[in-house]
């Protein structure tokens, strides 16, 4: 077991280089666009969820929360909020990267959030968009994230934060596939049958960057399929969720929000397996 963990150390501080470049590069792409990114989504309109599925993309925590807060203003529709959503994947990106994940598997997930989250987004405002008026003097600006705080500084938390969990989940993992194989791990996540969407959608809705990473390292690992992973991965919108149930006091809205994402989540993963991507 003492090996185990020495692995699961040595393999997680290789990755801490990259993280610090990936972070770095998001940091100052967010200082630089963020209020950019804010006006155009505000600005958007009928055409919301393109732009809040190709803004979500971004893996950082503000932005997630910035479309939450500007949803419970009712300065952005239902659509465009959940657009963002499914395109966000919070720590996703700086893993695959730091992992050297092939371009083409790092393009496909991104390119099908962005077009999940496009048609989902529209077919949500279709059926579901109302005019309500802006409640801008609610909006509140808290997102939770070290946006103010300097880059260095903002990088070097991040970094360790996610440092922390890769660590904790390389070592469970890497017991786990000790003590009983990657077969068995892959035979309760019912990887390849019709329900392993279902589970990785459930993972996905934790409102925390963990699960992000959970579902990731999983991938990563090959205990679960390509749909499985993106199944969790569109579900996922770090700690969005859980400013949503703040911000937003209608929570039978909230609840409706978090079952289109779940099953979304669950009917794409269901379709790309069957499809075999």
């Amino acid at each position: 077991m003492k090996e185990v963990i020495i692995d699961s150390l040595i393999d997680t501080l290789k990755l801490i280089p990259f993280l610090i470049i990936v972070f770095l590069f998001m940091e100052l792409l967010e200082h630089k666009f963020s209020k950019k990114s804010k006006n155009i989504i505000k600005k958007s309109g009928n055409i919301g969820p393109i732009y809040g599925s190709l803004l979500g993309v971004v893996p950082q925590c503000g932005f997630s929360v910035a479309a939450t807060n500007l949803f419970s203003a009712r300065i952005i529709s239902i659509g465009t909020l959940v657009a963002v959503y499914l395109s966000t994947s919070d720590e996703m990106l700086p893993i695959m990267l730091s992992e050297k994940v092939p371009i083409l598997i790092l393009a496909k997930v991104i390119g099908f959030k962005i077009l999940i989250g496009m048609i989902v987004g529209f077919i949500v405002d279709f059926i579901l968009k109302k005019e309500e008026k802006e409640h801008v003097h609610e909006l509140c600006e808290h997102s939770h994230c070290s946006c103010d705080e300097s880059i260095i500084k903002s990088v070097l938390i991040h970094t360790l934060n996610i440092t922390f969990f890769i660590l904790v989940i390389n070592i469970i993992f890497n017991l786990i596939l000790w003590k009983i194989g990657p077969d068995k791990i892959s035979d309760f996540l019912l990887k390849e049958s019709f329900f392993e969407p279902f589970l990785t959608s459930l993972v996905g809705l934790i409102p925390n960057c963990a699960s992000s990473i959970i579902i990731t390292e999983l991938f990563l690992k090959k205990a679960i399929s390509f749909g499985a992973m993106l199944s969790g991965l569109l579900t996922n919108s770090g700690v969005a969720l859980t400013v949503l149930f703040k911000e937003n006091k209608n929570i039978k809205e909230n609840i409706k929000i978090i079952g289109i994402l779940y099953f979304s989540g669950v009917i794409f993963g269901i379709i790309l397996n069957l499809i075999g991507v």
